[in-house]
Parts: structure tokens; sequence; C-alpha cells
């Protein structure tokens, strides 16, 4: 996930912790017990502004594209786009090029197994903490793949806005679901929304289970095992333990680490790949695949001229029930 700077604090951590805390009830089915808050007075948080600028700058700064998204540049705003074009040369250095090369493959790559699914039946995608995606507004399987966007109203009313300003209309085969988790129960709210409890579906969760506990991931995971069907799947991603990186990479993490702490937004958790597919199968899944930075690298970024590679500690698991 990236971490996000300080110039969009869109959201107060507080109010951000809450709803990553509340992400967490898609595996209780019922609301927290916590304090109620809204989410930043009707603005996304700062890491989905965050990721959609770094998917804006791939628009703009790498050849090939690992992930082509014309909406990118349109779904972030007129006015964050032009900080962006007089601050491209903060988005060339190394970390920064690093960072933009997963979160451009963690995209690819949930779109690539999505469309896998869908040519053996799956109609059904659920998008859980949407932010700024932007995959229903250029779904390439029109009205026969139902999508379903999971977020908090307030950050759903500033997207449906931003939307408006663009003339970009919200097509048919999109339900917006917005999710108050303290006040919400996911299962029913999708049911209200048509969603098919009787038929596969495909979950994206992505960016979030470093900012959750252990338990609050597992109760996720165990939800999509136990509640969807045969035939669904969930992709997600997640960070290596310390004791998995070399000491530059811890080194460099640990720095990323104190950066977002200071915001109120600290990384959690972190997972052993082995170990975390074994659990996947305790669970009920009945397979797991885990996709690194070397898979990426080879799949995505092989004989490229600007050299644009994925590096770190970030990695993405496909598990299937």
């Amino acid at each position: 996930m990236t971490p996000p700077s300080k110039e969009l604090a869109d959201v107060s951590a507080s109010e951000r912790r809450d709803f990553l805390r509340g992400l967490s009830a898609f595996a209780l089915g019922c609301g927290l017990a916590a304090p109620s808050r809204a989410i930043g007075e009707g603005k996304p948080s700062r890491t989905a502004i965050a990721t959609a600028l770094h998917r804006a700058a791939h628009q703009l700064l790498d050849r090939p594209v690992v992930f082509d998204d014309p909406y990118a540049l349109r779904i972030v705003g007129a006015e964050r786009v032009r900080r962006l074009a007089l601050n491209l040369e903060r988005y060339q250095a190394p970390r920064a090029r690093a960072m933009r090369a997963f979160l451009v493959t963690r995209a690819r790559y949930a779109e690539d197994q999505l469309a896998r699914v869908y040519q053996h039946g799956t109609r059904q995608y659920i998008i859980l903490g949407a932010g700024l995606d932007t995959f229903a507004y250029r779904n390439p399987y029109g009205s026969a793949l139902r999508v379903f966007e999971v977020d908090h109203p307030s950050a759903q009313a500033w997207k449906r806005a931003r939307l408006r300003e663009q003339g970009i209309d919200l097509p048919r085969s999109l339900t917006l679901v917005p999710v108050d988790f303290e006040k919400h129960a996911l299962a029913a709210r999708l049911r209200q929304a048509g969603f098919r409890h009787t038929a596969p579906c495909f979950v994206s969760w992505l960016g979030v289970t470093m900012y959750l506990t252990r338990d609050a991931v597992m109760q996720t995971l165990r939800f999509v095992a136990r509640s969807c069907v045969r035939g669904s799947e969930i992709v997600f991603d997640f960070s290596l333990p310390d004791d998995a990186l070399a000491e530059t990479e811890r080194v460099s993490r640990a720095q990323r680490a104190a950066r977002v702490a200071e915001l109120g937004e600290p990384w959690i958790s972190h997972f052993d790949p082995a170990a975390l597919a074994g659990e996947l199968k305790a669970l009920g899944f009945s397979e797991a695949e885990h996709f690194g930075a070397n898979e990426a690298n080879q799949r995505y970024f092989s004989n490229r001229a600007d050299h644009l590679r994925w590096r770190g500690s970030a990695r993405i698991m496909t598990a299937r029930v």
C-alpha cells in the first residue's frame, strides 16, 4: 500500500483507522461496536488518492503501460492532475518507481484473474474498499458482468461528484454498495443490491490487509471461504514478515512504516506466503496461489527499456473456494 503523503490528507488518521477496522466486518456480517465517525466529510482516503495518483503517473511516464487505465487521470480531479504534472519528477525517484510498479501490477493481476474466471462463467465482481478504482467505467464485459463497488457512503459520494464533473456516467452493470460498517451488515447490503449468493463471484481486496489485525484479516477470508459458493475467488495483497526480507529491504520498509505510523496508519500485519497458503486451505479454500515480484517482473516487466520493476515486501495471493 502506498504511504500517503501529508499533502493528500483528505481524511483524518482516526477516520481512516475506523474505516479499515470496519472492513473486517465483511467477515462478521455485522457492524462494529466502535465510536461512530464519518470518513472524511465526503472525500476518499489519502491512501486511495495516493494510489490513484500513482496509476495516473504510470499513464504519463511509463511505456509500454502495464496497466492501461484511461480514467486514471480523470478520476482524481483537475486540481490533483495539475499538481501531478508539476511534480512528475518525484514519481521518477527509485522508490516511487518501485511502488508504482507494484501498484499497477496489483491492479493488472487482479483484472487478469478476473478475466480468467469470467471465461469460466463467473459474472459477479465485488471490489471491496473500491476507493478510486475505475474498472466499472471501462468494463470490457459490459452488462454481462455485474460489478459491486463497496465503500463508505461519503467516499462514494465524492467519487460520484468527480465522475459527474468528467461526464462519466455510471454504467448499468455497476451497483454502488454504500456501507458504513458501524451501521450496516455487508452481507445484507449486498443482497439488497442484487448480489446473487448462489452464484460464484470474484472479490478483489487490495491495499487493506497490512492495516488490519491478523484476526480481522482471517475473519474476512473465512467469510469468503464459507459464504461464497464453489468457484468463487478472492485476490488480495499482503506484506512479508521482517525475517523474510534482506537487511536493506528491512531498513527501507522500517523507514516507510515510520512515516505511515506518524500519519496514524501503522502497518500491523505481515504474512509468510507458505504459511498463509496453509491457513487459507484450513479455512476452506481449495487452492491458494502466491504471486510475487519475481513472477511479476518476468510476466509484466521483461525487456523494458525504462527498467521499471517491482521491488519490495508486498505480495499477492489468489484463493479459490
